[in-house]
């Protein structure tokens, strides 16, 4: 525990990075899941031809392979340089957000087909439709999974510390390189990497209640103890009431 405490700030450093590491990396991630999953589900052949490539391709290549081609071999074969941290970003937005389309597209895609229909039927607008039916819906179901790999995302952060920048797993090597002491050092990692998973899950639960509960599927209450729940199933996507 003094271990810990005597080097908090060094340690709180590296979780701050981190965590900006995982809000900028899902914010990219998102942004590809929603346009290449929406993609995925036109009938435009060539929309879907783009968002299988894009998928197969990126689920297909380790993340930090794509991170050490963007550190290494983007300089060597474009004039660019690339931050240590843009590329950690690039990295796993990319290969997150490959994962991410597919959730979207079977999200989507699980909208009852009836609902579509009606939309047709009141001629609305793709635009409109996407907006005021299907995603809400679709929303919903896509949080969970989300949720997930959010946290996979910010674990997979750690490879960042390869190319140099100072998060979390780099100040704990550092400090197992200047202590000895390694079952300590790495412990406190251990012990921040937890916290920012606990809050991140937090932030999502409370992100599936405000989801459900638009829809009408929540339970009543939305305290603190009730967040800390798992979600209870609600009825089915546009179930009638």
């Amino acid at each position: 525990m003094e271990f810990f405490l005597n080097r908090f700030p060094l340690y709180l450093d590296g979780a701050l990075i981190t965590l900006l590491m995982t809000v900028l990396g899902s914010a990219v991630a998102f942004v590809l899941a929603m346009v290449i999953g929406i993609l995925g589900t036109l009938r435009n052949p060539v929309a879907r031809a783009v968002a299988t490539v894009y998928t197969e391709a990126f689920r297909g290549v380790a993340a930090l392979i794509l991170l050490f081609w963007f550190a290494y071999a983007v300089p060597q074969i474009t004039p660019y340089q690339l931050s240590p941290m843009f590329a950690g970003v690039l990295a796993l937005g990319l290969n997150v957000g490959a994962y991410g389309a597919e959730v979207v597209r079977a999200a989507i895609n699980a909208v009852p087909r009836a609902q579509t229909e009606a939309t047709i039927a009141l001629n609305m607008s793709w635009a409109r439709r996407m907006w005021l039916v299907v995603l809400p819906q679709a929303w919903a179901q896509m949080l969970p999974t989300f949720g997930n790999l959010i946290i996979e995302l910010m674990k997979a952060s750690a490879i960042v510390s390869l190319i140099g920048v100072a998060d979390l797993t780099q100040v704990a090597e550092e400090q197992r390189s200047s202590s000895g002491e390694t079952v300590l050092a790495f412990g406190s990692a251990l012990v921040m990497y937890f916290v920012i998973a606990q809050v991140l899950i937090f932030g999502m639960r409370l992100l599936e209640r405000r989801a459900n509960r638009r829809l009408g599927r929540a339970p009543a209450g939305g305290g603190l103890l009730d967040l800390l729940r798992p979600p209870t199933p609600g009825t089915k996507v546009g179930a009638a009431k």
